[in-house]
């Protein structure tokens, strides 16, 4: 007979787990409400965008960027000011600046993206692939066009 060993799932690492849960209900209130996401969308958003944020603030020598779904995610935690800067001061030790990026060969391309999603998961955070137009049923450029999500509401 041979003994069953039994391994212990391991925990799966959220966005969502970096802040207090009044803070992140308040960021997907915001993007319910400034958004006009239905709140299952704008959670799965929410939690996007603060892997990713912690991702960009730990991961300096590579380029990181927010498909076109996530990113309303970061501009609404950006403008909750003093959590935000709190925040990444917390995180990082330093603020943690958005610029903006146009144009074909800026990291929203398929492979700007692609890169930003192998760092979030390397980090051993949840993916949601279709909020990053990496589905499957769903490569980027080709049923993106801009290399961001799919879906975009």
């Amino acid at each position: 007979m041979t003994a069953t060993i039994m391994i212990p799932p391991v925990a799966v690492r959220t966005g969502r787990s970096l802040v207090d849960g009044e803070l992140f209900s308040r960021l997907v209130t915001f993007l319910v409400e400034h958004e006009k996401r239905p709140r299952s969308m704008a959670e799965r958003i929410m939690d996007q965008a603060l892997a990713f944020l912690w991702m960009s603030g730990h991961s300096q020598d590579v380029p990181l960027s927010p498909s076109t779904d996530v990113d309303p995610g970061w501009h609404t935690f950006m403008l909750h000011t003093r959590e935000y800067a709190r925040w990444c001061q917390e995180q990082f030790g330093r603020f943690l600046h958005h610029n903006p990026f146009n144009g074909p060969l800026g990291p929203r391309d398929a492979g700007g993206i692609r890169r930003t999603v192998a760092a979030i998961e390397a980090a051993g955070f949840t993916v949601d692939h279709e909020l990053w137009g990496t589905a499957a049923e769903c490569n980027p450029p080709a049923c993106c066009g801009d290399g961001g999500g799919c879906g975009s509401n």
